[in-house]
């Protein structure tokens, strides 16, 4: 039996409805009911909210940068990077063959159970309680947003800076992937031809990996 005690502390919403926060943290493999319904809640809830805190914290802002930002912050990328810190994956229920696969620690899975989670917040206290929730844990994310280039990736930084110059946009290959389905590596290359230049990247996932070659033939071109 997982223990989930310790969760609502963590998350910052005490669930008047237990049976709430164990089907958000309930997997399709473990059987039903499952997350997949609260995880549809959550991801309308966290849009909504994420647009609304966009819109105050940039008055400045056109709607075109607006949606950009919030594109990034509601990623799979940016789910899993919260969804570890809450230490969701040891609470998780899954069925023996996604145990067996390490579906505990994989990215897509943890990133929809903290969208079940949000779902399952709003469902259980409402909009105020999860806008309450989604803003506690966004914080650290809101406070990384850069003042005058707002949360632009490599790739798109990297692509603005060739446009700017008239020069050919770069080319990205997958050099290598290798290990299990809940641990890869991928090693990617980004190609550019002017000037003539091959930068490699790696990270869990082939968009990851993409973006460190792109950041990585940034500093080339700046230095």
């Amino acid at each position: 039996m997982i223990d989930l005690s310790t969760l609502p502390a963590a998350l910052g919403h005490a669930f008047a409805d237990p049976a709430l926060l164990q089907t958000a943290l309930t997997h399709r493999s473990f059987g039903n009911p499952n997350n997949e319904r609260l995880e549809f809640i959550g991801d309308g809830v966290l849009n909504c909210v994420i647009a609304v805190a966009l819109f105050r914290r940039h008055p400045d802002l056109a709607e075109g940068e607006l949606s950009r930002l919030r594109a990034n912050l509601v990623r799979q990328d940016a789910l899993h990077r919260l969804a570890v810190t809450l230490s969701i994956g040891k609470y998780l229920r899954l069925g023996e063959g996604e145990l067996r696969s390490g579906g505990s620690q994989r990215p897509s899975i943890l990133a929809d159970a903290l969208e079940a989670l949000i779902g399952a917040v709003y469902l259980d206290g409402g909009f105020e309680a999860a806008q309450t929730v989604i803003a506690r844990l966004y914080l650290p994310l809101f406070d990384e947003l850069m003042q005058g280039q707002p949360n632009k990736d490599a790739k798109t930084r990297l692509q603005e800076w060739l446009q700017g110059r008239k020069r050919p946009l770069p080319r990205y290959l997958v050099i290598e992937a290798s290990g299990a389905a809940h641990e890869q590596r991928f090693e990617v290359a980004c190609e550019i031809e002017n000037p003539a230049m091959r930068t490699i990247g790696q990270g869990s996932s082939r968009r990851l990996a993409e973006q460190a070659a792109a950041d990585s033939a940034l500093k080339v071109l700046k230095a």
